[in-house]
């Protein structure tokens, strides 16, 4: 195990924004990664557990370790009559699993198609897309206690998973490092078209013709027709959370927007769009230096060049003041920002 000082995290997050690590090690395997836990060179430092690096803005230096968990194995990890369990590392990449149980004719996930970043960032997150949520297909999460080094496995039940939180954002925030994710995928073959864009891309199509592979195409493709590709243009995906609102906040929007469309997240609250939002006040496709709201999709804030993570929160704090202004609603933050 290779530990580095003073590297650049650039190739390490999405954004491409240009900080440096104090330290920085990259850890094949849950040994290793104990092994570093316990080391008393660092174990005094404070410690960033980096994924895909696909959900985080930095926003200056991390002065302590950054670990870049890389174990990436799937494994058929045992079967009922009604479903198939699935684990996978906490290094694979997202899509890669996602891929691998379209592959084997599994269904549940082809939702959650291209969304980037890896598997064990996912539960955090309760990363989400198209109608379903991951929280629906976890069954256990993995991991390491960081003071005890106890490996424990937590059920979904106790997961605390809400919409774009979890129990692994807030109580065991730096306490708990994912190493898998145990999924539980039904045998039977049923796919999900409750969210508009999937259900008209399927208009009129055989029924024969909708399967998990051929959802999961029309996932990519709607995915790359609207988001940029971070390969190419800077940006970690949607930057704020649709927020939920009342029943009677949003009757009075829809009495004078008639094309804000509404979901419903309890008897008494409605889900509305952070995009449709942002769009509404003229957002769209703004850009100021290196900084804009992407042309295509207006809850993903793009970096056109060498955008500092600070002129990125400037920027989003613009469009949180004018989404208030105008509408008196607060649109949260749904990248992680350091």
């Amino acid at each position: 195990m290779l530990i580095e000082n003073n590297v650049s995290l650039k190739p390490f997050n999405t954004f491409k924004v240009d900080v440096i690590a104090k330290y920085f090690a990259e850890v094949a395997d849950l040994s290793e990664l104990k092994e570093l836990l316990d080391d008393k060179n660092y174990i005094s430092e404070k410690r960033l557990i980096l994924g895909g690096g696909s959900n985080i803005l930095f926003t200056k230096d991390f002065d302590g370790i950054v670990i870049k968990l890389n174990n990436s194995e799937i494994e058929k990890f045992h079967e009922t009559d009604e479903e198939i369990f699935i684990k996978a590392d906490a290094g694979v990449e997202w899509d890669s699993f996602v891929k691998y149980c379209v592959d084997n004719g599994l269904s549940g996930v082809e939702n959650l198609s291209l969304i980037p970043g890896n598997v064990g960032a996912a539960p955090i997150q309760n990363i989400g897309a198209y109608g379903v949520e991951v929280k629906d297909i976890i069954d256990s999460v993995s991991g390491l206690m960081c003071n005890s080094g106890y490996f424990i496995t937590i059920p979904n039940n106790h997961c605390n998973f809400e919409y774009r939180n979890s129990i692994f954002k807030n109580e065991l925030k730096n306490e708990f490092v994912i190493t898998s994710v145990l999924f539980k995928l039904p045998k039977q073959k049923k796919v999900n078209l409750n969210y508009a864009p999937l259900n008209n891309y399927f208009s009129g199509k055989k029924k024969s013709e909708i399967t998990s592979k051929n959802v999961r195409k029309a996932v990519i493709s709607i995915r790359k027709s609207k988001l940029p590709d971070p390969k190419i243009l800077g940006n970690a995906g949607s930057f704020f959370k649709n927020p939920i609102i009342s029943k009677e906040k949003y009757e009075q929007l829809i009495s004078e927007y008639s094309d804000l469309n509404g979901y419903p997240e309890s008897e008494t609250s409605i889900k509305i769009s952070a995009g449709w939002l942002i769009e509404q006040c003229g957002l769209k496709g703004k850009r100021i230096g290196n900084v804009g709201v992407h042309e295509k999709q207006a809850l993903v804030i793009v970096n056109y060049g060498n955008a500092t993570g600070n002129e990125i929160v400037e920027f989003s704090k613009m469009i949180q003041n004018e989404v208030k202004n105008k509408f008196n609603i607060h649109i949260n933050n749904e990248v992680n920002i350091l």
